[in-house]
């Protein structure tokens, strides 16, 4: 084999400058066009996950008004589905697994009031949402029990 040969093999086994560029710039394009996509189906899907939450600290809750007879007040909080108030007779807890009453899914804790301040609700039970910024149902971002 000539030296031209040679130098033309070798040539060809590698990439160019150009060739590298215009790939990084594909996957930039597809980064930035994918990606935002991405990031929205996540939201949606934290905010489901909230509302199922909602709806498994609801049923403990329902649980605690069967034994006790009326829902946990504000004051006593959803503490009172881990540890007995001091006022209560008739707990049969705790009503939620682990340790405690986890936090939403963006790591905030839950908004308990009882009683509501919605017509028609017993309680109000509310995720302050991605923001972290609501304090009251229908405030901000907020995700609460229907």
């Amino acid at each position: 084999m000539g030296q031209k040969a040679k130098d033309r093999a070798e040539r060809a086994a590698g990439f160019t400058l150009l060739e590298l560029l215009v790939v990084i710039a594909i996957l930039g394009l597809l980064a930035a066009l994918v990606g935002p996509r991405l990031f929205n189906i996540l939201g949606s899907t934290k905010a489901k996950l909230a509302q199922q939450q909602i709806e498994n600290i609801g049923g403990s809750l329902d649980l605690y008004k069967l034994d006790v007879g009326t829902y946990p007040t504000t004051e006593q909080g959803l503490q009172a589905l881990v540890e007995k108030p001091s006022d209560v007779e008739t707990w049969n807890g705790p009503y939620v697994k682990g340790s405690g009453v986890p936090a939403d899914p963006w790591n905030h804790p839950w908004i308990y009031h009882n009683p509501s301040s919605r017509q028609g609700h017993d309680y109000d039970l509310c995720s302050p949402g991605p923001s972290g910024q609501g304090t009251e149902p229908g405030q901000g971002d907020t995700i609460c029990n229907p």
